[in-house]
C-alpha cells in the first residue's frame, strides 16, 4: 500500500486486518490533500459511495427481525408508485417495446439486484441508460418521493427475479425503511446502528467542526487506462457541494461518509458472535447466495466472474477467481466507487477494511493486492 502511494497511485491509504473482532494490523499512510500536503490521519472521513449499501440492507434486516416486513413482500406495499411495472421486450431497440410485468418487484428482488431495475451509470448506451440520464434519476436535488416518482414510469430492464444487474434497488430499500420507521434514513441509521456502535463520523454530510478531515477526492489522469500513475483532483465530483449540506434525498445506495473506524465497528458488528448486530440466523442468510441458479454479479465490459453470486446486499463468493485469495471461499464482500472496500469471511473469522479516495477506484488492482496479501498475513 506504501508504494501505492509512493508510485501516485492513491493519494492515501488506510486499511485494517480482523481476526475475529479483533484489530490485528491497522495502517495509514500518504496524504488526505497532496495540494496541501495534509498528512492522512487514522480519523480522516470519506466518501463511501456504495459501502452505504451494507448500512441501508441492515436497516432492512433490523426492520425484517422487529416483524415490520418481509422479504417477500411487494414493494407496492411501502411504495405505491413502483406497482403495475412494465418491462422492456427481449431485444428492444426503444424505450416503449415493453410487456406487463410478471410479478411484483419483492423486497427480496431488490436486496439481490434482481429487480429489473438498472442503475444509468455503468452501461452507457444502452436503452435504460439513456432512459435514466434523460429522465434525470440522479439529480442530488430531488426528494425521496421525487426520486421515486421520476423512477417510476421507466421500464424494467427484465423480469424480476430472472438476472442480476447493479441498480439502483439499494436507493429504492432507502426509502422502503423510512416509510416503514417513520424517519429520515441518517436518523434510522444513527438510532439503530451507528449511535449503538459508536459510529459517530457516519453520516449523510459533514459539518462544519468536521470538514477538516474530510479527504480530498482524486481520479486517475487517464480513465481509459486505469493502471496509469498520476491523480486529478475532483472536487466538485459526484456534483458541486456534495457532503458539505444536508440534501433533500439521502440516498441508500450510496450517499454516505465514514472514516476506517466507524468502518471496522461496522464489521466488528456483523462478526458471528454473541454482540452481532443481527441475530444469528439473520447473518447466516445474509451472508448466504439468495439468487438464483445460473445468476452471479456481473458488470457491463468486466470478465465474467460466476463464482461470485450474491446475499442479502452483498457478494458472496461461493468459487474464488483468479484475482482471489484461493482459500476466500464463503466470503461476503462489496466496495465504493472511490476505492473503499471491506470483507469479511465468516467461515474463517477474519475481515479486512480499505479505505481511500480515488473515484473509479473499486476493483482496480490494489484492491486485489490488499485482499491476497491480508490472507496471506493472517495465514489463510
Amino acid at each position: 500500500m506504501r508504494a501505492q502511494v509512493a508510485q501516485g497511485f492513491l493519494p492515501g491509504v488506510a486499511t485494517a486486518v480482523l481476526r475475529g473482532r479483533e484489530v490485528v494490523d491497522r495502517f495509514v499512510c500518504g496524504q488526505a490533500d497532496v495540494e496541501a500536503g495534509v498528512p492522512l490521519r487514522g480519523d480522516h472521513i470519506f466518501r463511501v459511495f456504495s459501502n452505504t449499501k451494507l448500512l441501508t440492507s441492515c436497516a432492512v434486516l433490523l426492520l425484517l427481525e422487529d416483524g415490520r416486513l418481509r422479504l417477500d413482500d411487494p414493494v407496492e406495499r411501502y411504495l405505491p408508485a413502483l406497482a403495475h411495472r412494465q418491462v422492456l421486450r427481449p431485444g428492444a431497440q426503444r424505450i416503449d417495446e415493453v410487456e406487463p410485468a410478471r410479478r411484483s418487484i419483492t423486497l427480496q428482488h431488490l436486496m439481490t439486484h434482481t429487480s429489473g431495475l438498472g442503475y444509468g451509470a455503468f452501461d452507457p448506451g444502452t436503452l435504460l441508460f439513456e432512459a435514466y440520464q434523460a429522465a434525470g434519476v440522479h439529480n442530488p436535488l430531488l426528494t425521496q418521493q421525487q426520486f421515486i416518482d421520476t423512477l417510476a414510469p421507466l421500464p424494467l430492464g427484465f423480469q424480476p427475479g430472472e438476472r442480476w444487474e447493479y441498480s439502483l434497488a439499494t436507493d429504492v430499500l432507502g426509502c422502503v425503511v423510512e416509510v416503514v420507521s417513520g424517519l429520515a434514513l441518517g436518523d434510522f441509521f444513527q438510532q439503530r446502528i451507528c449511535g449503538p456502535l459508536g459510529m459517530t463520523d457516519t453520516a449523510f454530510w459533514v459539518p462544519e467542526d468536521k470538514r477538516p478531515r474530510l479527504a480530498a477526492l482524486y481520479g486517475g489522469v487517464d480513465f481509459m487506462d486505469p493502471l496509469k500513475p498520476g491523480l486529478v483532483r475532483m472536487d466538485d465530483a459526484p456534483f458541486p457541494g456534495a457532503y458539505t449540506s444536508p440534501r433533500l434525498r439521502q440516498s441508500g445506495g450510496g450517499g454516505l461518509v465514514s472514516t476506517l473506524d466507524d468502518t471496522v465497528r461496522l464489521i466488528q458488528a456483523l462478526m458471528p458472535g454473541s454482540e452481532a448486530l443481527l441475530k444469528p440466523d439473520t447473518l447466516a442468510a445474509m451472508c448466504r447466495n439468495q439468487v438464483a441458479p445460473g445468476q452471479y454479479v456481473q458488470f457491463p465490459n468486466m470478465p465474467a466472474n460466476p463464482g461470485r453470486l450474491f446475499g442479502l446486499g452483498s457478494s458472496v463468493l461461493v468459487q474464488p477467481g483468479p484475482f482471489d485469495p484461493p482459500t476466500a471461499t464463503d466470503e461476503v464482500s462489496w466496495g465504493g466507487l472511490a476505492g473503499t472496500v471491506w470483507w469479511i469471511n465468516p467461515r474463517l473469522a477474519i475481515a479486512g477494511v480499505l479505505m481511500t479516495q480515488r473515484y473509479y477506484g473499486f476493483g482496480n488492482p490494489y484492491t486485489f493486492e490488499f485482499h491476497n496479501l491480508a490472507y496471506q498475513a493472517l495465514g489463510c
